[in-house]
């Protein structure tokens, strides 16, 4: 698993854009089930919006096939008792349906080898930093600097996406669940002035996404 989060502040204001790796062949050999880690994604995405009220967290899910937003707690309105926690419930089911969706349009395309399936990184960075832009051109906020094995065919598109990120001043934070290290985001993180982590004790995962707390 990989995540990435991209970060941008206004007056301790912060969105955070989280992207969530969902390959399904990397969670079938990962130490850490995906419930479980996703169960620390919600402790940690409830921590963000409880720091300030007008943080904003958005979720991205990145499948072998395609990727989706699944999550934007602006879209969470308190009106009729239906709070952030509901909504965040609701993308739990949202990430099921699209696990099951992607793993269908996988089983569809012949040319994803299962035994070497890359997520679609550069495609969920890309949807990430369209909706940073699209928040900065909304002159709302401004930045201040502060996975799975990596598909080779990627690296260019990848690449692209980090360096606009570096344009952009949005730094990109990786945590990484899995034995082996993610040489696109040890750059992204590098290159943009973020954070690269990756875990020794996952039963201690939440501890660990508590350093990217703003």
């Amino acid at each position: 698993m990989t995540s990435a989060h991209s970060k941008l502040y206004s007056n301790d204001v912060s969105l955070v854009v989280v992207v969530v790796d969902t390959n399904p062949f990397f969670w079938a050999a990962a130490a850490l089930p995906f419930a479980d880690f996703f169960a620390n994604l919600v402790h940690f995405v409830n921590s963000l919006l409880l720091l300030n009220h007008l943080n904003r967290v958005v979720v991205i899910a990145a499948g072998v096939s395609s990727c989706a937003y699944i999550f934007d707690s602006s879209d969470a309105s308190p009106a009729g008792g239906v709070g952030v926690t509901a909504t965040f419930d609701k993308a739990s089911r949202k990430v099921e349906e699209f696990i099951a969706q992607d793993a269908r349009a996988t089983a569809g395309n012949g040319s994803v080898a299962s035994a070497n399936a890359a997520s679609l990184l550069s495609g969920a960075l890309s949807l990430a930093l369209c909706y940073i832009q699209r928040i900065f051109r909304s002159g709302t906020r401004h930045p201040q600097p502060r996975g799975s094995p990596d598909g080779p065919e990627q690296y260019v598109a990848v690449m692209n996406s980090i360096f606009s990120a570096q344009r952009s001043m949005v730094p990109i934070d990786s945590c990484i669940v899995g034995t082996q290290d993610s040489a696109f985001l040890q750059q992204a993180s590098y290159i943009t002035g973020g954070v690269y982590l990756k875990p020794q004790e996952l039963n201690g995962l939440f501890q660990y996404l508590a350093m990217f707390l703003p």
